[in-house]
């Protein structure tokens, strides 16, 4: 059987009971199939980068499911009568991550830019920058309108 992430967001008008049973809806779908699911995450209530079917909002879940095509296409079948379903995403993957999501993480426990080797930029200190004294620029010639 092939694995999938498939993530699907739900409208922000529905409770998160509902959510849950729509998550349990699905899972019957994938399990009445002949496939399993693994971890579900639910992500919450998060605002939208544009509209979608005139919603701002929407719940997120993301499920890792181990099942055979067919049971993921009547999944996705199932879904797109749904009303309360605004979108949904399946991908293949070759293996299930079991940590956290990048979503579930805490912002401190991501790695950060200035973290990463190398960087942008290498790192320079006061101490390495060129001095510069007042002697090393010509001057200016005052002008009288200037004055």
């Amino acid at each position: 059987m092939a694995l999938y992430e498939h993530v699907f967001l739900a409208r922000q008008d529905i409770s998160g009971q509902q959510v849950e049973a729509l998550v349990e809806q699905y899972r019957g779908v994938i399990e009445a199939n002949g496939g399993k699911v693994g971890k579900i995450e639910n992500w919450g209530l998060k605002t939208l980068t544009y509209r979608i079917k005139k919603n701002r909002k929407a719940y997120y879940t993301l499920m890792n499911i181990d099942a055979p095509s067919a049971a993921v296409e009547e999944m996705e079948r199932q879904m797109r009568f749904n009303e309360d379903i605004l979108r949904y995403l399946t991908v293949r993957v070759e293996a299930h991550d079991d940590a956290a999501s990048a979503m579930m993480q805490k912002r401190d426990d991501r790695p950060r830019r200035s973290d990463r080797d190398g960087g942008d930029r290498p790192r320079r200190d006061r101490d390495d920058r060129p001095r510069r004294d007042d002697d090393d620029r010509p001057r200016r010639p005052r002008t009288e309108e200037a004055a």
